[in-house]
């Protein structure tokens, strides 16, 4: 009885909020969003249908706001600033993917990159959905792009410097497609394989 008490009645709708979103972005993830219902946000996240559909009137609105306000908080903080703080560009990419390569070792499964599931299966299906997923790849891409332009002005980066941006192009397609073929092989031998060539390119030891 505590429990529906405590699903009914909240004075905390920012926190709210935030639960729903924590808990759709995490089903989305796990199941993908086709397959999880509103009423499974509800169990999920421990609110009432009301209060759900208060903050997000739609399935779809709730979609969008995961990928603009989770997606994109998790894109900035795994690749985004991760590339902006490294001693190089060409240092940062290597490290994220050392990272997400011994991350994945150790949890012992690949459920894959979030921007990725959702592209897959949204991009097709809604123009709104494209549009928001195409504008963080774009925004990936476009932060890897200005840190290899700032390591060109200071003399390094030689690799890209006929084009920062479409090398970054080919980083984020080798990540998003090894992190593709890693879900379905539940492996990460491609992510090791795309490491590989990538040190080879940017002129990286190890």
């Amino acid at each position: 009885m505590a429990g529906r008490r405590n699903r009914i009645r909240t004075n905390d709708p920012v926190g709210l909020r935030r639960k729903v979103l924590d808990a759709a972005a995490q089903s989305f993830q796990a199941a993908g969003y086709g397959a999880t219902s509103m009423q499974d946000i509800v169990r999920e996240a421990e609110v009432t249908g009301g209060a759900l559909h208060h903050h997000f009137p739609s399935k779809k609105d709730l979609g969008l706001a995961v990928i603009s306000e989770r997606v994109s908080a998790e894109l900035a903080e795994t690749w985004i600033e991760v590339v902006k703080a490294a001693p190089s560009a060409a240092e940062g990419i290597a490290a994220i993917f050392e990272r997400t390569i011994a991350q994945l070792e150790a949890k012992g499964s690949v459920q894959g990159c979030p921007l990725g599931n959702l592209t897959m299966e949204l991009a097709l299906a809604d123009t709104d959905f494209r549009i928001a997923v195409a504008g963080e790849y774009a925004a990936w891409r476009g932060a890897i792009a200005e840190r290899l332009r700032l390591d060109i002005e200071a003399g390094g980066a030689v690799f890209a410097r006929r084009d920062p941006e479409g090398f970054a192009n080919v980083v984020v397609a080798m990540f998003s497609g090894a992190m593709s073929i890693a879900k379905a092989e539940q492996a990460t031998d491609a992510l090791e394989a795309c490491l590989v060539q990538l040190r080879s390119l940017m002129k990286l030891g190890g």
